[in-house]
């Protein structure tokens, strides 16, 4: 990861001078889409095209870290995206090392799913960050690094969700459906 964001700095570095928006495609996308995912911003895969859940996790992004909200990866933007991006490799691979390390089944839920009150089993607004899981293999309350997806609290059950399974919040259904089901790894932290 230290490496990745090593490239990413200087493969984005050259990108400074221009925008990064909606319908552009390429390696610069790519490494921005990286650099979101490694900080919780984005879910997805980085495939290298800037398409609307792109824009909607560099407005959170620039939302988050007192930026003007333009969805445009402008160079104040990658400046922030880039701002200690060292460091919190180095941080995060400190926190995860020794710790119990699980790959689940992972699918995708919302507060705008039908018949989804949008409180968890802990009582807390269900919104991205929060994930469900079947307490007898990860307790209610346990903190997690999701790679590909951030950090989360495990706050929520389900009755679907048994044994290695997991479903992860996010911030609307059509993003819950566009995630669909995959196989992740989670950091007990």
């Amino acid at each position: 990861m230290l490496l990745f964001t090593i490239v990413c700095i200087f493969a984005c570095s050259s990108f400074a001078e221009a925008n990064i928006g909606m319908g552009m495609q390429g390696v610069a996308v790519q490494n921005i889409q990286n650099m979101l995912i490694n900080k919780g911003y984005l879910s997805d895969r980085a495939d290298g095209v800037f398409g609307q859940f792109t824009r909607e996790a560099v407005e959170r992004f620039q939302a988050e870290n007192g930026l003007d909200i333009d969805g445009i990866v402008g160079e104040q933007t990658l400046e922030a995206l880039q701002k200690n991006s060292e460091k919190q490799g180095k941080q995060l691979m400190q926190k995860i090392v020794g710790k119990r390390i699980l790959n689940m089944h992972a699918t995708a839920y919302s507060a705008e799913d039908p018949g989804n009150t949008g409180i968890t089993a802990r009582g807390h607004r269900l919104k991205r960050g929060v994930v469900s899981v079947d307490p007898t293999v990860i307790p209610l309350g346990t903190k997690l690094y999701i790679e590909g997806y951030g950090y989360a609290v495990a706050d929520d059950t389900g009755g679907a969700i048994v044994g290695k399974r997991i479903d992860l919040a996010m911030d609307s259904n059509r993003e819950a459906l566009r995630f669909g089901r995959r196989n992740v790894v989670v950091h007990v932290l």
